[in-house]
């Protein structure tokens, strides 16, 4: 996996978004905030998306619209990784309950969908064309391994202080599944017969899916209707010590969902013959190879698990040249719990009264780099912010799309963003 788009220059702001995710952080201040809070409708926005590998032809393909596969490298053995996430809180309402132990209570409503696959050269090669391939054998070619989920979560989170330095909170959520694909194929096999016209393929792995073709999809696919029913814990404690420390550590979305039994799976463990390769095209061959996937799938119910992770933080803010001008900077470790990732973040946050700047570099555990950067006005009854997590590769992507040329930007692929504002 790549990045995971936390946002963590939102960690430790007080936030209607900071609450949220870290159960157990205040979003009200004393004797200056209203009772309720809530983004009315006015959605948060948290979008990434990243891929690392055959980095031209896909930034071609991007910016320019066109796809060859031609000078694609075969027999490497090269692993590529594509990962998306999206996070958008729909609805969120908050609501301070108790002076005296400063108890919040809170519903949210989210869209979330987040997946990654590692996948090869060959992969995209056939996708090409099959004439990219010799006569030679090639084993483990289609040994691609990835998951994409999405769904609806419903939360209601609840926080308080235990005294003043060590607040609890928890987040309870319901969830209801949109769409899911997995595949994992862990044996594969290609050879190109050109005297008798045919290519061999074997193949062995497991597919499921709750669609099996793209126009089974439709608008009513987005309407929560718990056919696939799920839920997650969340939980978290923060600490704020005498010299001014600020420590805190969750676990998130530690659940799962259950698809129902009309969802598709598909034990793959066959060979097959593509025969009369001459009067075929390479779009025929590449689609009798990928339908060896949801040939013979059977209907049948399963789980999955949401993709948990814990984190921890710790943080100190120190008073610069005038009072109303502090320093914060933040050190932030996530990892994910069933599936790969996690990063370290180092947040600097500059704050002046009511505005912040905050830079973000942070580390993947893939040997990444990324370097965020977020704007926030924030008074105790409203906030706005924008930022990306990795903005120097969304600014080249970006300028790459908009201009039509492949030849902006170079290394891996990338883009993020999220915004938001709470009353």
């Amino acid at each position: 996996l790549l990045l995971k788009a936390q946002q963590y220059g939102l960690f430790n702001t007080r936030t209607l978004f900071d609450g949220f995710e870290n159960p157990a952080q205040k979003t009200f201040v004393l004797d200056s905030s209203r009772k309720f809070a809530s983004n009315f409708l006015l959605p948060y926005l948290g979008l990434n998306a990243a891929n690392k590998g055959n980095n031209d032809l896909i930034r071609r393909a991007i910016n320019e619209g066109t796809y060859n596969a031609g000078n694609l490298p075969l027999r490497t053995g090269a692993i590529n990784t594509v990962h998306e996430n999206v996070n958008i809180y729909l609805l969120t309402f908050r609501i301070f309950q108790s002076y005296k132990w400063q108890k919040e209570l809170g519903f949210s409503w989210q869209l979330r969908s987040d997946g990654h696959v590692d996948y090869t050269n060959e992969t995209l090669a056939i996708l090409d064309s099959y004439k990219r391939f010799d006569n030679n054998p090639y084993d483990d070619v289609f040994n691609n391994d990835g998951y994409a989920q999405s769904y609806h979560q419903f939360s209601m989170t609840y926080r308080e202080n235990y005294n003043k330095k060590l607040a609890f909170g928890v987040k309870l959520s319901l969830l209801s599944g949109i769409t899911y694909n997995k595949l994992n194929i862990s044996d594969s096999y290609l050879h190109q017969d050109f005297a008798n016209d045919l290519i061999s393929v074997r193949v062995k792995g497991i597919y499921r899916s709750t669609f099996q073709e793209a126009d089974e999809l439709s608008a009513r696919n987005l309407v929560p209707t718990f056919r696939n029913p799920g839920m997650t814990l969340s939980f978290g404690t923060s600490y704020n010590a005498k010299n001014g420390v600020f420590m805190m550590a969750n676990i998130k979305d530690l659940g799962f969902i259950k698809w129902r039994k009309k969802a598709y799976t598909n034990k793959i463990n066959t060979q097959v013959f593509i025969e009369n390769l001459s009067q075929k095209s390479a779009n025929q061959v590449a689609n009798e190879i990928a339908d060896i996937a949801i040939d013979d799938a059977d209907t049948s119910s399963f789980y999955s698990a949401t993709n948990a992770k814990v984190d921890f933080m710790i943080s100190k803010a120190f008073t610069l040249s005038a009072p109303d001008f502090t320093y914060t900077p933040s050190l932030i470790v996530s990892k994910n719990l069933f599936y790969k990732g996690g990063e370290a973040a180092f947040v600097s946050k500059f704050k002046y009264k009511d505005l912040s700047l905050s830079a973000i570099p942070a580390y993947n555990f893939n040997n990444l780099f990324f370097m965020g950067l977020q704007g926030m006005y924030q008074t105790p009854n409203f906030e706005v912010f924008l930022g990306s997590d990795n903005l120097f590769k969304t600014v080249s992507q970006a300028n790459g799309a908009i201009k039509g040329d492949a030849t902006v930007g170079t290394g891996y692929n990338g883009a993020s963003s999220y915004m938001g504002l709470g009353f």
